[in-house]
């Protein structure tokens, strides 16, 4: 698979994938965030490194967020040195289906800012349209102050942005897109906006309001994870569980995920379903187990094929 680069067009940060013929560039450039990362002068994107490492792919996440550290670092550099900087709005826009990693790679983007000194409190406050939306005239305004006042010094996370746009003009979602765009001026530099959601919708909900692409020069894309990074998510989360799969079980795995990527093309929730399949085999497991006492240590880690139930019926939780 081709390898992510990052490109700038027209004032966004855009993760674009690059042709096999231009990887080596890229590597050399994957390479770099390695051996600097582990300078004793960069602890903090250290630290940010060695929680993104955990997560499988996302290269394209990888290179951004070590993109913005040089800069954020670099410009306090300059500073010292008494040359121009120049700010930049660092709100963003997520898009991606579910469990791709979005919720998780904002909580790392606010450690970091904090450690960094961009954030004061590096907090993250998600919320989702019903804690900003009211229900009478008036009344969304102010949840959405209060919202974005709790946020102040971290990020506020917005999951499913789009809803906001949904009900038309009459709708008090719009009051609420009023309200964070006028936050994003009263607030300048206290706060960071990410807004989250599924990519055809995040496009729409940009396009009902001209003014809101260019206040988000960040828009990252979180993929679909592939088959062989699902099972390697697989094993991480039953390696924290200190439960392993067996070859014949991480096969009966795979047949699960093809089906369900096969019947929810759209909808498909990436890590969310594989926790879901995993927490159900260790319950399968366990009613396995109970009734073939004494268990030896490695009964009791092992998951077998047979605790994986591929569903006819497309049963399993999204």
């Amino acid at each position: 698979m081709s390898k992510p680069v990052i490109r700038h067009d027209g004032g966004h940060i855009n993760i674009k994938f690059m042709p096999a013929s231009q990887q080596v560039h890229q590597s050399q450039a994957v390479y770099q965030r390695t051996s600097v990362s582990e300078s004793p002068k960069h602890m903090v994107l250290e630290r940010a490194m060695k929680q993104l490492e955990r997560l499988v792919g996302l290269e394209n996440v990888k290179d951004f967020i070590y993109e913005i550290y040089a800069w954020l670092y670099i410009s306090q550099k300059r500073k010292e040195m008494g040359l121009k900087t120049t700010s930049q709005s660092l709100h963003m826009i997520f898009k991606g289906n579910p469990g791709t990693g979005k919720t998780t790679v904002a909580r790392i983007l606010s450690q970091m800012f904090q450690d960094i000194g961009v954030l004061s409190k590096g907090h993250l406050v998600e919320v989702e349209r019903g804690d900003l939306v009211g229900e009478y005239i008036g009344h969304t305004a102010q949840k959405t102050r209060e919202t974005v006042k709790k946020a102040l010094g971290g990020i506020l996370f917005i999951d499913e942005a789009y809803s906001l746009a949904r009900g038309g003009d009459k709708d008090f979602g719009k009051e609420a897109i009023d309200c964070l765009v006028k936050a994003m001026e009263d607030y300048r530099d206290q706060f960071i906006l990410i807004l989250a959601g599924y990519p055809q919708e995040m496009d729409y909900f940009l396009s009902s309001n001209p003014g809101l692409p260019s206040r988000f020069p960040i828009m990252l894309e979180f993929k679909n994870y592939t088959i062989v990074e699902l099972l390697a998510i697989a094993d991480i989360m039953a390696e924290d569980r200190e439960y392993r799969l067996t070859a014949p079980a991480r096969k009966k795995l795979r047949l699960i995920l093809e089906q369900h990527m096969r019947l929810n093309p759209h909808n498909f929730s990436n890590a969310r379903f594989v926790r879901n399949v995993i927490e159900r085999a260790i319950r399968e497991h366990a009613v396995r187990m109970l009734s073939s006492e004494p268990h030896t240590r490695e009964e009791l880690m092992t998951l077998s094929a047979e605790d994986f139930i591929l569903q006819e019926d497309n049963t399993y939780f999204n």
